[in-house]
């Protein structure tokens, strides 16, 4: 009795990924209706998505570059020397990140009345959230593309790589959603938990300030427990992988290192995949606890 049991759990994580496959119109129908929904009856419709961003990169570059007086080195070797640019380059990931993170914690909850009514793939109101967000997050990197473009940049060289470094960001932030999403049917308290670990998150990230600021303080603070210092432990931060390799790549215009590309290809596949095993695991009870 217990070999189909291991088997069911080894193929649970393929047996998510055929049954969102086989649900792809469905998934393509909430994704639609999201997009709609989102700035319905409203004149400038998705250029609205365009303002948050903005209002931000305005408030954090007169603090943080004229009160503060952080200067991120140049770029390399793009030559770009812009503040607001540079902070543009990492906090665009960061609100994509934090928007599917943050929407998928309630995509259950708010299709309750579906899940306890209509048997479905039940990951696809996940999905669907972040694949919304998507699209709002390429109108925010085309724009960005363009700004640093008209700077002097080549940014559109590395388009490819880009797409390549969207796609596993997608793939993290989905993963972190679904086992959120789920947890928070169980314990409310956990969208709550989020909120705050996203704040603390936000600035452990490289969004504000640059990595050679943590470097220097690494080498001050010098080695603890005798192999550790703060930047070994800041890296092992997966947001400040996939910063580190946006920057790289669309202020800097160059590949970003190899161990980046490594580690953001490893916490892409394990946190997605985690999801999607966790999620699996966790659904049969979503009715009931809903």
């Amino acid at each position: 009795m217990r070999a189909p049991v291991r088997a069911r759990r080894k193929t649970s994580v393929v047996a998510a990924l055929k049954e969102l496959y086989g649900a792809r119109e469905l998934v393509l129908s909430l994704t639609t209706r999201d997009l709609k929904s989102q700035y319905r009856a409203t004149t400038l419709g998705h250029l609205w998505s365009l303002a948050n961003p903005l209002t931000v990169m305005a408030v954090y570059t007169v603090v943080f570059n004229y009160i503060m007086r952080v200067r991120p080195e140049p770029g390399d070797p793009s030559g770009l020397d812009t503040y607001a640019l540079w902070l543009l380059c990492g906090l665009l990931p960061w609100i994509f990140f934090t928007g599917v993170v943050t929407g998928g914690i309630g995509a259950l909850l708010g299709g309750g009345p579906l899940i306890q009514k209509v048997s479905f793939c039940r990951s696809a109101l996940v999905v669907s959230n972040s694949l919304a967000l998507v699209v709002t997050w390429c109108i925010e990197m085309t724009v960005l593309l363009v700004a640093v473009t008209i700077a002097g940049a080549d940014a559109l060289l590395y388009l490819p790589m880009i797409a390549v470094f969207m796609a596993l960001l997608w793939l993290f932030a989905t993963g972190l959603a679904l086992m959120f999403s789920v947890a928070n049917v169980y314990f409310r308290d956990t969208q709550h938990f989020v909120t705050v670990l996203l704040q603390v998150w936000f600035f452990l990230t490289p969004l504000l300030y640059p990595l050679s600021m943590v470097v220097h303080q690494s080498k001050a603070t010098g080695h603890f427990l005798g192999f550790l210092t703060v930047y070994r432990l800041y890296m092992l931060n997966p947001m400040s992988q996939y910063t580190i390799a946006f920057r790289n790549l669309i202020y800097d215009n160059r590949m970003p290192p190899v161990s980046c590309i490594l580690l953001c290809v490893a916490w892409s596949l394990v946190i997605s995949v985690a999801g999607l095993w966790v999620f699996k695991r966790s659904e049969r009870g979503l009715a009931e606890a809903l």
